[in-house]
């Protein structure tokens, strides 16, 4: 599926002259593929999955996300300010971080 949206998208970027109707064409088959896995609701969501992962404690004021230990299996680091007081989040992993204050 995906391979197929990108030889779309780098089809109707190469051709002179771009329209609406190839570009609706693309957003259709994406909104098709996220129907489809939307339809089986015993499975959770990746939002439902990250949001039952407790904020991450941390003692400093910033904390750099990089997703994972694995750096294949992660994502650009992030740099994340916790002078708030809800959790930050990661703006790629979802990830949330709180301040761990020691008083």
């Amino acid at each position: 599926m995906a391979s197929s949206v990108l030889r779309n998208l780098m089809r109707v970027s190469s051709s002179r002259n771009t329209s609406t109707r190839s570009f609706s064409l693309v957003a259709s088959q994406i909104s098709n593929h996220t129907a489809k896995w939307m339809q089986d609701t015993s499975k959770k969501s990746p939002m439902e999955l990250i949001n039952e992962v407790p904020p991450i404690k941390v003692e400093g004021r910033i904390v750099a996300c990089e997703g994972d230990t694995n750096p294949a299996l992660g994502h650009p680091i992030e740099f994340i300010c916790l002078d708030l007081p809800e959790p930050a989040v990661c703006k790629y992993c979802g990830l949330r971080y709180v301040q761990d204050h020691h008083h």
